[in-house]
């Protein structure tokens, strides 16, 4: 009697340790994704702040156009705005596919990582099977 209970506690711990095992990579996924998900709607909240400050400030250079003189600043506060929207846009691009890729990484990451807790699982049972048939 008491090796039965013995070999059910064997066997609910066993289960209890591939269960979590098998979902601690999900956690972690789960985990990263919104992190991952924070960081892009903070960077695009901040982005579109910046755009449209751009937006209302050459809305409000255009109110103040009176004349030749501010006709000509505002063209070239016109053409200074689009040389660092262009900047802008472009950076912020590369900065999105920057986080793209290390969200990637980290899930690459965390696959290998169970890849290789699994394998090492496989190899130790598969030793520890092996160990009782050669000791006969």
């Amino acid at each position: 009697m008491m090796q039965d209970k013995s070999m059910q506690d064997k066997v609910m711990n066993a289960f209890t340790e591939q269960t979590k095992n098998m979902y601690n990579p999900m956690r972690k996924i789960n985990a990263l994704l919104v992190e991952n998900m924070e960081k892009m709607t903070d960077f695009q909240l901040e982005a579109l702040k910046a755009y449209s400050q751009m937006g209302l400030t050459q809305m409000k250079q255009a109110a103040e156009v009176k004349d030749a003189d501010s006709v000509r600043d505002y063209s070239t506060a016109q053409a200074e705005m689009m040389s660092s929207l262009s900047k802008k846009v472009l950076e912020d691009a590369k900065t999105m596919a920057d986080m793209s890729m290390e969200f990637k990484a980290e899930i690459e990451k965390i696959m290998e990582e169970s890849r290789a807790q699994v394998f090492n699982k496989a190899s130790e049972d598969k030793a520890a099977a092996a160990k009782p048939a050669a000791s006969k």
